[in-house]
């Protein structure tokens, strides 16, 4: 994973994005899957070996420079702490990253702990549409999360879930998707 630094650029510019850097890096033969914007962050999906990563990022520097790259892998880790992270990476907009922790989170839990974390892990997901201008989805997808968040009120490892809830449903009313941080 590529994290460039976004300076100009919305979800509305990710289909193109994704097309200038697999122009700027085809003569590499590498795999740029996929990308997402955020405020913050151009984020790549990339299958390269390590030691052309150097080379890629490169290529890519006319989108923008460099804030980090990552390899990901399953890190294992307990419940809490796979909670924590999915927030930490929510709340900077690396909302991939944070459906891929809780994951872990949520097949260690079982019953409305389970629904809850499914909800969440819902509401990130719904956020990578939207970072890829596919607000329809990211729409649909946060319908399937209020149902999963249920009823669950209070705080949960330090989400407030009412303010979760309400977020959501603002957003449904209106529309129109945008970031926040829980």
């Amino acid at each position: 994973m590529i994290h460039l630094k976004n300076s100009k650029y919305s979800p509305s510019h990710a289909h193109d994005l994704l097309v200038r850097a697999r122009e700027l890096s085809s003569i590499m033969r590498i795999t740029v899957r996929d990308m997402r914007v955020s405020s913050r962050y151009l984020e790549f999906d990339v299958s390269i070996p390590k030691d052309r990563l150097e080379q890629l990022i490169k290529k890519l520097e006319p989108i923008g420079p460099l804030d980090h790259a990552k390899h990901v892998i399953d890190e294992p880790m307990d419940k809490e702490e796979a909670i924590e992270k999915g927030r930490y990476y929510f709340n900077y907009e690396r909302f991939w990253e944070s459906h891929e922790v809780l994951e872990g989170a949520w097949k260690k839990s079982q019953g409305k702990e389970k629904e809850l974390i499914q909800g969440i892990i819902l509401v990130a997901a719904a956020f990578v549409h939207y970072q890829k201008n596919e607000n329809e989805i990211c729409l649909s997808i946060f319908n399937r999360a209020l149902e999963k968040i249920g009823n669950a009120t209070g705080k949960y490892q330090k989400i407030d879930v009412d303010a979760l809830r309400n977020k959501v449903s603002s957003i449904l009313r209106s529309g129109a998707p945008e970031s926040f941080t829980i």
